[in-house]
C-alpha cells in the first residue's frame, strides 16, 4: 500500500479532484437557485392568484433538498477519490452522473407542469 500522506506525487490529480468538487457544489447551488426562482416568481407576480401554491412549494422544497444531497454526496466522492488517487486505486462515479441525470430531469418536469398551470389560467 502506498503512503497515504504523500500528496505531492499526485498534485494533478488532485487539483483535478478539486475542481470536479466544486463543478458539482455550482450544480447544487443552481438546483437550489432555480428553486428559489420559480418560488419568487410565484409569489412576486400576478401567477399567484391563478396557481395553487402547493405546487410552487412542492418545487422549491425539493430542489432545496436534492441540493443539499448534492452537495453531501459531492463532498463524500471527493473524499474518496482523494483517498483512491493517493492509493492509486481510483474507479469513476457513475452513480452521482445517473442520480443528477434524474434529478435535473425531475426538476424540469416540475417546472414544466406549473408552466403549464400559469399559461392555462
Amino acid at each position: 500500500m502506498k503512503n497515504e500522506n504523500d500528496e505531492s506525487k499526485y498534485v494533478t490529480q488532485h487539483l483535478a479532484n478539486e475542481r470536479t468538487y466544486l463543478a458539482w457544489v455550482r450544480t447544487a447551488l443552481a438546483i437550489i437557485g432555480i428553486g428559489f426562482l420559480a418560488t419568487t416568481l410565484h409569489f412576486n407576480t400576478p401567477m399567484n392568484e391563478h396557481v395553487n401554491n402547493s405546487l410552487i412549494v412542492l418545487i422549491s422544497l425539493f430542489t432545496l433538498l436534492f441540493g443539499l444531497i448534492t452537495i453531501s454526496f459531492s463532498t463524500l466522492i471527493y473524499i474518496r477519490n482523494r483517498r483512491n488517487i493517493n492509493t492509486q486505486s481510483f474507479h469513476s462515479s457513475f452513480k452521482l452522473i445517473i442520480f443528477m441525470t434524474c434529478v435535473i430531469c425531475l426538476v424540469l418536469f416540475l417546472v414544466s407542469i406549473y408552466s403549464l398551470f400559469v399559461i392555462k389560467q
